[in-house]
Formats: structure tokens, sequence, C-alpha cells
């Protein structure tokens, strides 16, 4: 079982360090908190991811008086740093559980920053968290001292500490952030490890058909060349393939390369942005998992931000850069509008059906009724992500005979295009 040194403050405000034993991260949290200590570093041994985390509630007494910058326009590209280095998921997480537990813990904000890059094990992030120290120290909001730093915390990261530093409410909402971290990476690894078996077929198919054309299907026609068969029609397509690929292989190559570089470039672009994201909305079976995926997210983004306190506007406003596609999002838009002018929630989402049905528009207008709408969407969430998830095993289930189908078909076309010429070379000996 895996062991864990953490570092903790005790009920009496002394720290402590020792060691935890634990089968994951999340039941070694369970058993600090059961010895009421407020994590301030955990790591398991043997790893080398930054400094710990911990989850946390309750008011911030670090909060800046400035007041919170809006998030940057547009999305971060990913979590690169200069030089090639990177500021992992994992890191940012742990840099926000930790930032929760000190701030819940009463320590100012400032000193917080302190102890956060000093404890990162990480230089990349040890780096980043004295940026976002210094830029606070020198007047900036937490908010737009992270938002000077696009690649690493991302603008729905940046919302909602914006969200959190005007209620005042600020370590709770990082603890919110922090979970939502987690649970947005579990489903992404479930949703690569889904398509991680049929990417390997692909693969391998591609790999086998290049190896018959340029290695196999030559010998053979050495053979059916030296009797002066005349071949049939199905012989001709694959040799002709064959010579293809022999001759300008590398031309094709190129030609793919560049390819993938333009559609990039083009994908990259808000027009070829949207153009994409609409199409893959149509597509039969692959529109309606990302619209469950985009439902998710959304769900639980706003049911989060509601039960920390944020206003229903400023979440549905936060929540809505969650879903990732834009079409959605704009649809998403036109709603908030409705919101605006007065309409109940449920209603104003109804004219996006591609993301809500009818069943979960119902939920919605009933919890806003009762009062318990932030938990009534987190709930939707949670059984959206099982049926997503129960779709996605499904959808792998159906993809390997099918692709393994593809492959016997692609691999025996081949044999017996190269075989029928053989029981007709008799005629030609005779």
């Amino acid at each position: 079982m895996p062991l864990f040194d953490y570092r903790a403050l005790q009920p009496d405000g002394t720290v402590a360090d020792g060691q935890i034993e634990a089968p994951g991260r999340a039941e070694a949290f369970q058993q600090m908190e059961s010895r009421q200590l407020r994590p301030i570093r955990l790591v398991e041994r043997g790893s080398n991811g930054s400094g710990g985390s911990g989850g946390a509630a309750g008011k911030s007494s670090g909060r800046n008086g400035n007041g919170a910058s809006a998030a940057p326009g547009e999305p971060a590209p990913g979590w690169s740093l200069g030089g090639g280095q990177r500021v992992s998921a994992r890191m940012l997480e742990n840099f926000t559980r930790l930032l929760s537990s000190l701030l819940a813990a009463g320590v100012p904000l400032s000193r917080a920053l302190v102890i956060l890059h000093r404890e990162a094990n990480a230089p990349v992030a040890r780096a980043r968290w004295k940026e976002v120290h210094d830029r606070v120290v020198d007047g900036m909001s937490l908010a737009n001292a992270m938002a000077q730093s696009p690649e690493t915390f991302p603008r729905v990261y940046v919302a909602m500490v914006e969200a959190g530093e005007t209620g005042g409410f600020l370590d709770v909402v990082l603890a919110q952030i922090a979970e939502f971290q987690a649970r947005d990476k579990e489903i992404r690894g479930k949703v690569m490890t889904a398509l991680l078996y049929p990417t390997i077929l692909l693969v391998l198919a591609l790999g086998v058909l290049t190896f018959l054309l340029v290695f196999f299907i030559p010998r053979f026609q050495a053979i059916f060349s030296d009797f002066g068969a005349a071949l049939p029609l199905l012989t001709r397509i694959i040799v002709g393939a064959s010579d293809a690929v022999r001759s300008y292989g590398l031309f094709l190559a190129a030609g793919v390369v560049v390819g993938v570089f333009l559609l990039r470039h083009w994908l990259v672009s808000p027009a070829g942005r949207r153009t994409w994201e609409g199409w893959i909305l149509r597509v039969p079976a692959v529109g309606g998992l990302v619209a469950r995926f985009a439902l998710a997210r959304f769900c639980r983004m706003l049911g989060t931000l509601l039960g920390a306190g944020v206003p229903l506007i400023n979440a549905l406003n936060v929540a809505r850069r969650s879903i990732g596609n834009q079409i959605l999002v704009d649809a998403v838009s036109t709603s908030i509008d409705r919101v605006k002018e007065g309409q109940a929630l449920g209603p104003s989402l109804s004219e996006c059906r591609t993301l809500f049905s009818g069943s979960v528009l119902e939920m919605i207008s009933v919890a806003e009724e009762s009062g318990r709408l932030d938990q009534e969407l987190v709930r939707v969430a949670a059984v959206t992500e099982g049926d997503l998830d129960r779709q996605l095993r499904t959808a792998v289930a159906l993809a390997e005979p099918l692709m393994l189908f593809a492959i016997a078909v692609f691999i025996g076309t081949i044999f017996i295009g190269m075989v029928i010429p053989i029981f007709s070379l008799q005629d030609y000996i005779k």
C-alpha cells in the first residue's frame, strides 16, 4: 500500500509532519480529516509531483482589496511555459487545494503564496507561484495576477477565482475548483482510455497495410511479369497501389504532414474551430457524446458555483466557458440573456435542445422552484457522467470488432487479389 508524507496544521495551530498509509490520495485526505488535520502538503513516496493538497471551507482572510479583473478573452492553449517546461494539471490542482486550505486556516494570502512557492518540488511550479505572489504583493488581485499567465491558469479558473474574490469566499471557491479539476480529469481520462485501444488497432492496421504494399506485393508482381499473364482487375488495382506507395511514398507522407499542419492552423482560427465543432455535433454517434460531455461539465460547474454562493448570473457566465464547444456556448449565452431579463433558468435553457433534453430541463425547473438548484445540477452532472461512461464502454466494445473486421477485410482483399492469378498460371505454363 502506498505511503504518503504529509505536513498539516493541527487543531492547536502547530504544524506536524508524518506519514499515512492509504490506497490513494483521496483515502489519505480522509484519514487526515478524521485526525482533524488541515493538509498543507501531501506527497506520495517516490512521486515527483509538486506540493500537496487539501480541502477546506470558510471565508478567506487573505482577499486582496483591489478587486478582480476580467479573465482573458482567449482560451489557454495548454500548460506550456518558456523553455519547454510545463505546469501539469496535477501541480495546478495541488496548488489550488493547498491555497484553499491555508486561506481557510486564516493564513493571509501573501503568506500563503510564499508557503506555496517554497513548498513546491518542481522548479517550474515554484517559479510560477512566485510570479503570482509578486504580482499580488504589488497590488493586483489574485484573479488579475493569475490572468497574466493564461498558459497556466485557464479562463474558467480565473473567472471562478474572480467570483470568489468578489463574493468574499475565495477559499470555498478554490476548494470547489480543485474538486472540479479532479472530476474533469477523471472523465477526460475515461475518454482517453476508451479511445486508446481503437487507436492502437488503427495504427497496427496501417502498419500491416504498408508492409504488404511495400514488401509483400512486389514479390508476386515479379512472378506475374515473368509469365506475362493478364492480371484480373482486383490484382491490377492492388499492384498499382503498391507501385504508387513505393514510388511516391515520401511525397504522400510529406503531403499528409502538410495537410495536418494546414488543418491544425485552420482549426485554431475562430471560423475553422466553429465549423469543426458544428460538424462534430452533427455526426450521429460522436455528436451525442460531445453534447453529453459538455452538459456534464456545465451542470457540475454551475452547481459548484451556486453551492459556493456565487450569484446565478455570474455563475452562468463562468459555467458557459467550461462547455468547450463554441456552438453550444453561443446557445447558452442566449439563454443567459433571458435569465437577465427575469425569466426562470429552466425555460431560458429550453432553446438549447442539443445540450438540454426535456427531462433535464424539467428537473432544473423543479429544483429552481424548490430552492435546491445547486444540488440538483451536481446530481444531473453525476448521472450524465455515469451514462457517458457506459456509452463510451459500449462504443469501444462495438468499435473493437468493427476495426478487427475492417483489418481482416483489407488483408483478405489483398490476399485474394494476389492469389487469384496463381490459379491461372498453370494455363500459361502449359
